[in-house]
């Protein structure tokens, strides 16, 4: 689920979906605003499995989890190396 494995594509993988976030996400964004951006990406590239809301939320869980994001007024930010 976190890895791509035998039975799980890379591009449904929750590290690749977080990585696919983080390259989406400028200063602070809505996560609204996050979600368009990441479906809008995945429907230009031909190839990607369709992501569901729910394996999008479980990868901002992630990422906040390992401390790459944060949230700030409503806002989602990228956070500095610790």
């Amino acid at each position: 689920m976190i890895l791509p494995s035998k039975y799980l594509k890379p591009d449904r993988a929750l590290l690749s979906v977080g990585g696919e976030i983080l390259s989406v996400m400028g200063d602070a964004a809505t996560v609204s605003e996050i979600w368009d951006k990441v479906r809008a990406r995945r429907s230009d590239q031909n190839g990607e499995s369709p992501l569901p809301f729910d394996w999008f939320v479980l990868a901002l869980s992630l990422l906040y989890a390992v401390g790459a994001i944060d949230q700030v007024d409503g806002a989602v930010i990228k956070t500095t190396a610790r």
